[in-house]
């Protein structure tokens, strides 16, 4: 079984900054560096979209919304991934889903992607 727990989450007003984390257990935890793994969002009424991924080589790939602002990275030691976001905007408010693949490819393609945590939700005020 995997189980993928996000946390960081919360309310800031605009131009703040958060730090989300996405802990990883289970079955995935002893070949964690075999798995791409990604940041989505899904705004109420909105479909989910993907935000940023990364690779198992460490190559990352942003939604042209957060280019520049966020940052995806992983730390396969600690089975842990994180999204730095920056310079936050009200649009950025959403709830937040880590996800992570291992037999598709890497991307912002939500079907590519087996696994996924509950939610983390953030929330950015004018």
């Amino acid at each position: 079984q995997v189980q993928l727990a996000e946390s960081g989450g919360g309310s800031v007003q605009a131009g703040g900054s958060l730090r989300l984390s996405c802990a990883a257990s289970g079955y995935m935890s002893s070949s964690y560096s075999s798995y791409y793994m990604g940041w989505f969002r899904q705004a109420p009424g909105k479909e989910r979209e993907g935000v940023a991924a990364i690779d198992t080589t460490g190559s990352t790939t942003y939604a042209d919304s957060v280019k520049g602002r966020f940052t995806i990275s992983k730390n396969n030691a600690k089975n842990s991934l994180y999204l730095q976001m920056n310079s936050l905007k009200p649009e950025d408010t959403a709830m937040y889903y880590c996800a992570a693949g291992r037999y598709g490819r890497y991307g912002l393609r939500r079907y590519e992607y087996n696994y996924w945590g509950q939610g983390t939700q953030v929330t950015v005020s004018s």
